[in-house]
C-alpha cells in the first residue's frame, strides 16, 4: 500500500514544482521523505506525513469557506489528515464536506479533472499531547472547490468551532499564495 502512495505523490510534487513550484515554496522535507520512504500516509509518520485541504469559493470567487480550527484556534480552509480515497482531491472534498456540511461541492475547473495541487504548503504545527506527538509538519496538499455560499452550512463540533464564508481576501492571512493563486485565474 504505500509503494501506492509514494508512487501516487512523488510525481504529482514533482510535477507541482516543475507547473507551479516557486522558489521560496519549502518542499525539501517533503521531497527527502519520499525519497526515504517514509510512511506519509500515516498520521504517525515523524517529521511530517501528508493532509489535504479544501479552498471552497463562491462561483463568483468573490467568497471563500473557512473552518475555525478548535486545535490552533483561527480561520483556515477545511482539511485534514490524509485518509485513503480515489484521489487527493476526493480526501480534500471529504474533509470539507465532514467539517462544514457544505452542498453541492464540486472541483474547480482549473484542476482539468486531475489531480494536481493549486499549492502544496508544508508546514510545522503544534504537536498534541493527549496523542502523544511531538511539534511536526503536516504536507498540505490543497485543491480548489466551488460551491453555492446561499446554502445552509453545519459545523463539525469535535473539529472546528464554527464554518462560514468570508471575502475571498481573508485568505491573504490564511494562503497568501493560494489566494494569488487563485486571483490569476
Amino acid at each position: 500500500m504505500i509503494g501506492d502512495f509514494l508512487g501516487t505523490v512523488g510525481p504529482l510534487v514533482e510535477r507541482y514544482r516543475a507547473e507551479l513550484g516557486e522558489p521560496d515554496e519549502r518542499l525539501a522535507l517533503l521531497r527527502w521523505q519520499i525519497a526515504a520512504g517514509h510512511r506519509l500516509d500515516d498520521r504517525g509518520t515523524m517529521p511530517g506525513h501528508v493532509t489535504t485541504s479544501a479552498f471552497v469559493v463562491s462561483p463568483d470567487l468573490a467568497q471563500v469557506l473557512l473552518i475555525h480550527h478548535r486545535t490552533i484556534g483561527r480561520w483556515l480552509q477545511p482539511g485534514g489528515h490524509y485518509e485513503p480515497a480515489a484521489s487527493f482531491t476526493a480526501s480534500a472534498a471529504r474533509e470539507a464536506v465532514e467539517e462544514t456540511a457544505v452542498q453541492g461541492l464540486r472541483l474547480h475547473p482549473w484542476h482539468a479533472g486531475g489531480d494536481l495541487p493549486l499549492v502544496i504548503d508544508s508546514h510545522e504545527v503544534p504537536g498534541k499531547l493527549a496523542r502523544r506527538e511531538t511539534d511536526h509538519y503536516h504536507h498540505d496538499l490543497q485543491y480548489l472547490f466551488i460551491a453555492d455560499p446561499a446554502l445552509p452550512l453545519v459545523a463539525q463540533e469535535e473539529e472546528v468551532h464554527g464554518a462560514r464564508w468570508f471575502p475571498l481576501d481573508a485568505l491573504a492571512d490564511v494562503s497568501p499564495r493560494g489566494l494569488a493563486r487563485i486571483l490569476r485565474l
